[in-house]
């Protein structure tokens, strides 16, 4: 092999395991942000793109959906209670040229600003707005922290309160509040209950007084449940209705003295 056959070898090496080694994979789940001499390139869409080593950097931007978790952070709520708050963030990056150029890691920044808008929104409700309004304020949140995000090409779309810690004393205070409001509400329905069978009874009477056959065979129906109980001591009612014309034919003593009989 002649010397200019064997440089013409050496260089087609050269050049194949460059190219080789400059071939770069983007998944479709991903953008390549690449510079060359420092100068930004335009975004590197999915599939086999040539990076050259040594003039190329390539940053890959992952499209998908991240999932961070806000750290527990010690926050006094509007009413001066003390409460240990944490949360899930779900964003995306709308923006892959954004994403590198304008913030130095997105994804960092995007948990200190959580961070620190959770306590700032936190700190404007009070407890029961925490613990039953979590909605409104898991949307204040997503709003806040996507405004900020936003120049960055990170489009933040949940944010979730996962836990609310509050001291134990607190804990108390709210079982025994609970306990007292099931207490009332159980004595209001007592009284209703007593109330629609004070009008039940009521109408029961009135019924029975315009109808004394009807009143003699109540009467006769308490007799019959009576006996059913079997029961050695039988007590029977005597309505005054019945035993009424036999008291006025009976002389009636007061005070030793015979009184008057009324004539029928």
């Amino acid at each position: 092999m002649t010397p200019v056959q064997t440089a013409l070898a050496v260089a087609i090496a050269v050049v194949l395991v460059t190219l080789a080694a400059s071939v770069r994979v983007i998944r479709e789940y991903e953008r390549g942000v690449a510079f060359r001499l420092g100068r930004l390139r335009a975004p590197l869409q999915p599939g086999a793109r040539l990076v050259f080593p040594g003039l190329d950097r390539l940053v890959r931007v992952d499209l998908r959906v991240v999932t961070l978790t806000i750290p527990p952070q010690e926050v006094i709520t509007k009413d001066n209670v003390s409460a240990r708050v944490n949360a899930v963030v779900l964003f995306t990056i709308v923006d892959p040229v954004r994403s590198v150029m304008a913030v130095e890691n997105h994804a960092v920044a995007t948990s200190q600003i959580a961070q620190t808008t959770l306590r700032s929104v936190v700190g404007r409700a009070d407890l029961d707005t925490l613990l039953a309004h979590r909605a409104d304020l898991n949307e204040d949140l997503t709003m806040s922290i996507d405004a900020q995000t936003g120049p960055w090409g990170v489009q933040v779309q949940v944010v979730e309160i996962k836990d609310v810690e509050i001291p134990e004393a607190m804990q108390r205070a709210m079982a025994r509040e609970a306990e007292a409001e099931r207490e009332r509400r159980a004595k209001v329905i007592g009284a209703r209950g007593e109330l629609q069978a004070s009008e039940e009874l009521r109408q029961a009477a009135d019924t029975l007084s315009r109808s004394p056959a009807a009143l003699q065979l109540r009467y006769l129906q308490t007799l019959l449940e009576l006996g059913a109980d079997q029961n050695s001591t039988i007590v029977f009612p005597l309505p005054i209705d019945i035993i009424g014309p036999f008291l006025e034919r009976l002389p009636a003593v007061t005070n030793g003295a015979p009184v008057a009989r009324r004539n029928p």
